[in-house]
């Protein structure tokens, strides 16, 4: 596994879709195309089932029995968050019902301006680096994050970019640690060795938690003083929540949902824009097709949410960018106990690797040209835009573990998008390198130089 993605890191590939798949994900690509789309394999003493077929992932990802769950094998891999997403049964079903009311659709138009204002600092110091000669090339890699950062910032815990940063800064440096966790064999109470890599993981861990700690103290006094709507965001709808005595959520729990939220909701967003411009950067026809949208419904003018509802050509555009850059390309569930699942009996103790990406690439669903950017499969809406009437597209999951998150990514995605092309043009800088890498998910290995011209 690991020769085959340092293999795969070594070199780039054309702009080609096909190419994708190879290099992101190598070793399963393999496994799938050499033994098909029901493959086992082995992760140390863990046998590995990696799926690439769309009905049995909808069978698994819509079961409500308990019988596939998400099992973090390496307690490594915990320090990272414990959230919503990590709680099985009725233990999770009662922690999305506490959080859900925080994305519900009244309070994500409220978050519209939050939006539209990050970007407009955005787009303010894109102008002024362009003044010059009338253009600029930016990588917009750490633009975008630190964009996103600033929205998730600004509408989950009421601070903004430069309040959040220390938090986001240190789960920056987090995510190596994590990635190496994940993708390593765990001896059990390895944990409590005292490596240098696990002193680094448990230090940031612990400035992590007194960092939200002191956000959460400091919420709390404001929202006593009456300073503060609680329920506005995600943070005060969490304290909120605690403050009940029948839910039992406890400050850990706040502060794990907390860090799981600030971590994943960035991570999703802005590799989400990455793509979504570079594969506009690629197919101008696209991109002045998108123009032509957002000034026809918006104008010059900020994009408001009901403006943002009307923008079909660009929700089409999003719908394919999540299609070939999934922000999971393989979802893992467990069993605990012997499981049916279609045809197949699965024994208990077995890890199960979903390929989303591979379904998402599949000519049965997706026809021939599957690996092309063709917004216009989405015209007719999600469930219209793949064949043999069964789901294959799932970029934020399925069924009842979905992703609490993905209206709230998808509405901010909209906005950012809109204002960058109501005032620049782009295209891809000679010096881009086209390589899709996967480091919890999907970005480009050496960024995303941007030639920006503004209009």
């Amino acid at each position: 596994m690991k020769k085959s993605a340092k293999d795969s890191c070594s070199k780039p590939i054309a702009l080609n879709n096909a190419e994708i798949i190879p290099r992101a994900i190598p070793f399963h690509h393999k496994m799938v195309k050499r033994y098909g789309k029901v493959s086992l394999c082995w992760f140390g003493n863990i046998p590995r089932l990696i799926i690439g077929d769309a009905e049995l992932i909808r069978l698994i990802l819509e079961d409500k029995k308990g019988d596939f769950v998400h099992q973090r094998l390496n307690p490594l891999v915990n320090l990272q968050h414990k959230g919503v997403s990590t709680f099985e049964g009725e233990e999770g079903s009662k922690r999305r019902r506490l959080i859900t009311p925080a994305f519900h659709f009244e309070k994500l138009k409220a978050m519209v301006p939050a939006f539209s204002s990050c970007c407009s600092n955005l787009i303010e110091r894109w102008q002024k680096q362009a003044e010059p000669q009338g253009w600029c090339e930016i990588d917009v890699v750490p633009e975008l994050v630190a964009l996103a950062c600033d929205a998730i910032a600004r509408t989950a815990f009421g601070v903004n970019y430069e309040e959040g940063k220390e938090l986001f800064e240190l789960q920056k440096m987090q995510l190596p640690l994590l990635v190496e966790a994940y993708n390593s064999i765990y001896v059990p109470g390895f944990r409590f060795v005292p490596t240098r890599k696990n002193r680094r993981r448990y230090q940031l861990y612990n400035k992590i938690i007194a960092l939200l700690k002191n956000m959460l103290r400091q919420r709390e006094e404001a929202m006593k003083r009456g300073e503060l709507g609680g329920g506005l965001d995600l943070m005060g709808l969490l304290l909120q929540c605690k403050e009940q005595s029948n839910n039992d959520l406890g400050l850990e729990d706040v502060i794990e949902e907390c860090k799981l939220f600030y971590f994943a909701g960035q991570e999703t967003t802005a590799t989400l824009v990455i793509w979504t411009m570079v594969c506009l950067s690629i197919h101008q026809d696209w991109q002045e097709k998108a123009r032509q949208e957002v000034l026809q419904i918006c104008g010059k003018t900020k994009p408001d949410s009901g403006t943002i509802n009307r923008l079909k050509i660009v929700s089409t555009i999003l719908h394919e960018v999540l299609r070939l850059f999934p922000p999971l390309p393989d979802v893992f569930r467990y069993t605990e106990r012997e499981s049916k699942v279609g045809s197949l009996l699965i024994p208990a103790g077995v890890e199960l690797c979903l390929s989303v990406m591979h379904v998402h690439y599949d000519t049965n669903y997706w026809g021939e040209d599957a690996d092309e950017f063709k917004p216009e499969r989405f015209s007719e809406g999600v469930s219209n835009a793949y064949s043999n009437d069964q789901m294959a597209f799932f970029p934020f999951g399925w069924g009842p573990r979905v992703c609490i998150g993905q209206a709230f990514s998808l509405i901010e995605a909209k906005t950012v998008i809109a204002m960058i092309l109501q005032h620049f043009s782009f295209e891809l800088s000679p010096s881009y390198t086209h390589a899709p890498h996967l480091n919890c998910n999907i970005r480009p290995q050496y960024g995303a130089p941007i030639n920006l011209r503004p209009l």
